[in-house]
């Protein structure tokens, strides 16, 4: 009889939460693997309603973090935390996500174990290591002492044949933020109260006419580049009347500057962090995303929503190419002048508003799995099916 199969994922904000639900959803639905899920609880807020809709129960949860806290505080205690954790369950692989924090001192911390790491997302680089910060600088240092690289793209995979890692450590799959996405979308689908509990939540926001969704969040934005952006939404909502929709993230270089600048606009609507299946919802009902989010990036095309990106570079250049998202950095006019062009300009709005499939079918955690557990590439690469139809799509009057 063959030895059970021994999988820690680690997790600590919202984002990985989102992407790598698919992936121990689908390993915990499989005889023969032992599948432990462990919190650094970088983002414990948030990523507490995620594994909720997700019907996740973690096994534990390092705590590591502290009011005011510095990157490196962080990374010393999640390295510290997660080594003891290793040392205890002795995986056979730890899977990590993305750029975060949390995922480098992971791979890390398995590394100097002998663990073996799988990195779900690789390959993603802006090259350009100050932006996303630390985000690239945290994908580039995982990739080292990765042993399987989970690719969304084949682009990603190129950039990882580019450093010279192996072909054979390579596995193309798609993003499991697609997958996340049809299982949020089918619950808008089917379950009313979504809409019923946003309207009682919110009760001067119109959910029946246009709005902008906005959200932003990047460390690398603190300060003046964040509080210009804050300026041309006041700008525009000013000059064109439409709602703004605005989850303002909980940091406080995040939340103090926008409330301070935005929470008098009367078509500007502050709300808190959203749940996934609410904020899924606010998407599909969008007239165009202003993010800095690089899941909404994935998320939007697939909705069919133009996204405007308050970057200035971005590790997902997928959407860009296509023409269905546009970076415009924290400039003010620059982002004054793209929102009021896809306000006034149909062709222009229409040309973006396509949906794509970009970032994979919604089967990615199963690959994910597959190829975990079997240790074959039989259905790795990623295909591409109809695009999501949420079924909430607006028009302006």
């Amino acid at each position: 009889m063959a030895a059970e199969k021994r999988i820690l994922v680690v997790l600590g904000t919202r984002p990985e939460a989102i992407k790598l639900a698919p992936v121990v959803k689908e390993l915990r639905a499989r005889p023969g693997v032992s599948t432990r899920v462990c919190l650094t609880g970088q983002h414990r807020e948030m990523v507490a309603s995620i594994l909720a809709f997700f019907e996740i129960e973690p096994d534990a949860d390092l705590g590591v973090m502290e009011p005011n806290q510095t990157l490196s505080g962080l990374a010393s205690r999640a390295l510290v935390g997660l080594d003891r954790t290793i040392a205890e369950f002795s995986p056979d692989w730890t899977v990590v996500q993305g750029d975060t924090t949390t995922a480098f001192t992971a791979a890390l911390a398995s590394f100097h174990r002998r663990v073996r790491v799988a990195h779900v997302e690789a390959g993603l680089r802006s090259f350009d290591r100050h932006r996303p910060f630390p985000e690239e600088v945290n994908r580039v240092l995982t990739a080292v002492v990765t042993d399987l690289h989970f690719c969304p793209t084949e682009g990603a995979r190129e950039n990882l044949l580019a450093e010279r890692v192996p072909g054979d450590r390579i596995r193309v799959v798609g993003n499991t933020v697609i997958d996340a996405l049809h299982l949020a979308v089918n619950r808008v689908r089917r379950d009313d109260q979504v809409v019923r509990s946003l309207a009682a939540a919110f009760p001067r926001l119109r959910l029946e006419d246009p709005f902008v969704l906005v959200t932003g969040h990047r460390r690398e934005s603190f300060g003046e580049p964040f509080e210009d952006l804050c300026r041309a939404i006041a700008a525009v909502a000013a000059a064109e009347g439409i709602q703004f929709v605005y989850p303002v993230h909980l940091n406080p270089n995040v939340h103090a500057p926008a409330h301070a600048l935005l929470g008098s606009v009367p078509n500007i609507y502050l709300i808190e962090p959203q749940d996934y299946v609410h904020f899924v919802y606010l998407m599909g009902r969008a007239y165009l995303i202003v993010t800095d989010s690089g899941g909404v990036q994935e998320e939007a095309p697939a909705l069919g929503k133009p996204v405007l990106v308050t970057r200035a570079c971005t590790e997902r250049p997928e959407a860009i190419r296509v023409g269905a998202a546009r970076l415009v950095g924290t400039d003010p006019a620059l982002i004054i002048a793209a929102v009021e062009r896809l306000l006034n300009d149909r062709r222009a709005y229409e040309y973006m508003a396509k949906p794509r499939t970009l970032y994979g079918d919604g089967q990615a955690g199963s690959r994910i799995a597959q190829i975990l557990l079997l240790g074959n590439s039989a259905g790795a690469e990623a295909s591409h099916r109809t695009p999501i139809n949420l079924g909430l799509t607006q028009a302006m009057p």
